[in-house]
């Protein structure tokens, strides 16, 4: 271990002990003697483990080479890979010079994509940034021209190619076209800022989906990509290990407590809270964690006033991962719903609430509106809804709190903070609206008959192209199927 001025040189154990220790206070800077790629002389690595306020822990790494004067940098993110992909789409309009200075966290695992340049940085070309709209543009161009004297002489048409293409894309990073940027990452590590927060943004759409197999073994998540295939193929498959279990062996913790104390209102209000399924399969499944072999346990219900559903649990002996999960049941709905509930006292923070994944909630007291996908789905009440979207504001909106933002906007989000914790409180009567296009979300009437609940109120209405088509369902073709259904049906009359 030596000094270096006000620097610590130390080995990359230490950065590594520092990466995973909890440091609620400032991190020391590292310096560690590393070799430069270029002139293959010894520079030096700066690390610096940082947290970015309400988003990730990070690690931020600087080298320079005093020989050849080589510098770079990057960001690699020491938290953990979130539970699902996102993917920011940015509108950018022509002329719209300050959207290029929104401030962008790219992480080592994701994609960036110019649809209108048919233009794409892989993981590998730029690897973790903190960086602007403008910055990745202009690196992006700079090392395409990198090479380009020499390009010339050795192939003048690529190298003519290029230069069209890089002409193109310096006007986009001049705002002189519009274009759309596009970053995707399979991690959920990357970022765009939006300066609207917490109001949505109308450049700006973010979308949360499910990693395919071949993203989860790129992310390290399956050591054999090969295990997937295995295991959904032994779903498909009938095996020995299927067992049905009575139901009421498993969990009903609050219906045992109420037949324990003998509190006949207690039963029945647990019991027969909702109608339960005579036996529960068991069947073998693998582990999303450690892929070792899991049980999974399943069974249907039906919840009154709402509809059939599946209700999904894993637990793994092997490292302890639990997994609960409640599926729509039955066909697609033909329209989608929007309920509506008027929250007035502390009952109603207390009613059950299922929302799906292509849920939408909307808060008018708020004018906050987020987009279905946002919060994945979830089986939780009014008052935990409320604490998972201020969780999630305050996680995303990463740049909230950064040290370049002025205070008037600092002011809007801390008061904005303020008001949604206030609902919690009830001080005065606010809007919980859930709009889902596939109707599979469900709030529960605190009335036997949900006609005589006039707090919540159920719309339905016709889903339009655009959102069929993004739900798939303007592909579906089911004519060969109807055929022979009619055909099934001719052959049954006598």
């Amino acid at each position: 271990m030596m000094d270096n001025g006000n620097d610590q040189q130390i080995d990359v154990r230490s950065v590594v002990e520092a990466v995973s220790a909890d440091l609620s206070f400032g991190a020391p800077l590292y310096v560690v003697e590393s070799m430069c790629m270029r002139c293959e002389e010894n520079g030096t690595t700066r690390f610096l483990l940082t947290l970015i306020p309400h988003f990730r822990k990070v690690l931020i790494s600087a080298f320079e080479c005093p020989h050849c004067g080589e510098r770079n940098n990057e960001v690699q993110f020491a938290g953990e890979i979130q539970p699902r992909g996102c993917c920011y789409n940015l509108e950018v309009l022509a002329g719209d010079v300050k959207i290029f200075d929104r401030q962008v966290v790219k992480s080592e695992s994701a994609t960036i994509k110019i649809p209108e340049l048919d233009f794409e940085i892989p993981p590998e070309a730029q690897r973790g940034s903190l960086s602007t709209v403008e910055g990745i543009l202009a690196r992006a161009a700079d090392e395409l021209s990198a090479l380009q004297e020499e390009r010339k002489k050795v192939d003048p048409k690529t190298a003519e190619a290029i230069d069209q293409f890089l002409s193109k894309l310096r006007a986009c990073a001049k705002a002189e076209t519009s274009f759309t940027f596009i970053l995707d990452d399979p991690a959920g590590n990357s970022f765009i800022e939006n300066p609207h927060a917490p109001s949505p943004d109308p450049s700006l759409t973010i979308k949360f989906y499910e990693r395919t197999p071949e993203q989860q073994a790129t992310l390290g998540y399956v050591a054999n990509p090969s295990q997937a295939g295995q295991s959904e193929g032994s779903l498909g498959a009938p095996s020995a290990k299927t067992a049905y279990v009575p139901n009421g062996t498993i969990g009903a913790t609050a219906g045992h407590r109420a037949i324990a104390q003998s509190n006949s209102t207690d039963i029945s209000d647990n019991l027969f809270r909702y109608s339960a399924p005579e036996e529960v399969m068991t069947f073998p499944s693998t582990c999303g964690a450690c892929t070792e072999p899991c049980e999974t346990r399943m069974f249907v219900t039906k919840i009154p006033y709402f509809q059939e559903v599946i209700v999904m649990a894993s637990t793994c002996d092997s490292c302890g991962y639990r997994n609960s999960e409640l599926k729509p049941g039955g066909a697609i709905p033909e329209k989608g719903k929007k309920i509506t509930l008027s929250v007035r006292n502390i009952t109603d923070l207390s009613r059950d609430v299922i929302k799906s994944d292509t849920a939408g909630v909307i808060i008018p007291e708020l004018d906050l509106e987020l987009a279905g996908g946002t919060l994945g789905g979830m089986v939780t009440t009014v008052e935990g809804l409320v604490t998972q979207i201020r969780e999630s504001l305050a996680r995303v909106h990463g740049f909230t709190f950064g040290d370049s933002l002025e205070e008037s906007k600092k002011n809007k989000w801390r008061e904005f903070g303020a008001r949604l914790t206030k609902l919690l409180s009830l001080e005065q009567p606010w809007t919980l609206i859930l709009d889902d296009e596939l109707a599979n979300s469900f709030i529960a009437p605190v009335t036997d008959d949900i006609k005589d609940d006039h707090q919540l109120t159920y719309e339905e209405y016709e889903r339009s192209w655009d959102q069929n088509e993004e739900l798939g369902l303007n592909d579906i073709d089911t004519s060969s199927a109807d055929a022979a259904y009619e055909s099934t049906e001719t052959t049954k009359l006598p």
